[in-house]
């Protein structure tokens, strides 16, 4: 649903304000997460930095641009491959638009980095926290099942999450709607008693439009989207997750 400036810059102010008054008068059973407010990903982008110094940020910058702009693009053109294909994808196009030469090896590095990585700090005392209050929990995010599964058990997070929901189960990605269906499919829940979990403002704003009540876990501080839509709670960590569901 649209709305004018006024109206949006008012309701961004409650969202970042109040996301447990919000949260309020929604009875939230389960969160749906997409897979980077869990999964910390810096240390690719360090790795990046590593193996080219002083070329890793702009390497990065385009990577992860070309990354999701290769998801969007192959549900859009209906040529859907896994989240780990787009990954590589995008990194063979992004070293060369960068003018990089990126050896085999180089190219295995930094992909398995994505299965060493790890939860955030905040991440573990959150989900005990939840689980504890009788929240359902599972992933929702473009990531494989293998890439979850691999900073679950980084982590020591096993216990928490129901099976996770890849789109590889609808061959579309996010911000798709057939991707977010799959939480009350899964779930067995009606959306509004689901919360969205995001990381990214862009699918806060996807989630917000297919009619989960939405949390933006903005740990990179960023603006809000000018999409028309705000998320109903804004914080820069798990903690501030909990108190919007919880209350």
């Amino acid at each position: 649903m649209s709305v004018n400036r006024r109206k949006f810059v008012t309701l961004a102010a409650a969202a970042l304000a109040a996301p447990a008054a919000l949260a309020a008068t929604r009875p939230i059973k389960a969160i749906a997460f997409d897979g980077f407010p869990i999964t910390d990903p810096r240390p690719v982008f360090a790795k990046v930095e590593e193996l080219f110094p002083g070329k890793g940020r702009a390497l990065s910058e385009a990577w992860r641009t070309r990354l999701f702009e290769y998801t969007w693009l192959r549900t859009l053109g209906r040529h859907y491959v896994d989240f780990w294909h787009v990954t590589e994808e995008a990194l063979t196009f992004a070293a060369k638009a960068s003018g990089i030469e990126l050896a085999a090896d180089q190219r295995y590095t930094l992909m398995q980095t994505w299965l060493s990585l790890t939860a955030w700090p905040d991440v573990a005392p959150a989900l005990k926290e939840l689980k504890a209050a009788g929240i359902r929990m599972a992933f929702l995010a473009n990531l494989t099942e293998t890439m979850m599964d691999a900073v679950v058990k980084n982590s020591g997070i096993e216990g928490f999450f129901e099976p996770h929901l890849s789109t590889d189960r609808v061959e579309a990605f996010k911000p798709d709607p057939r991707a977010y269906q799959m939480g009350p499919d899964a779930f067995k829940l009606p959306k509004e008693e689901i919360a969205f979990a995001a990381f990214a403002g862009w699918d806060a704003a996807g989630a917000k439009w297919f009619g989960y009540p939405t949390f933006w876990v903005n740990r990179m501080n960023t603006p809000v989207e000018e999409l028309g839509v705000v998320p109903d709670g804004v914080g820069t960590g798990m903690a501030d997750l909990v108190k919007f569901v919880l209350g």
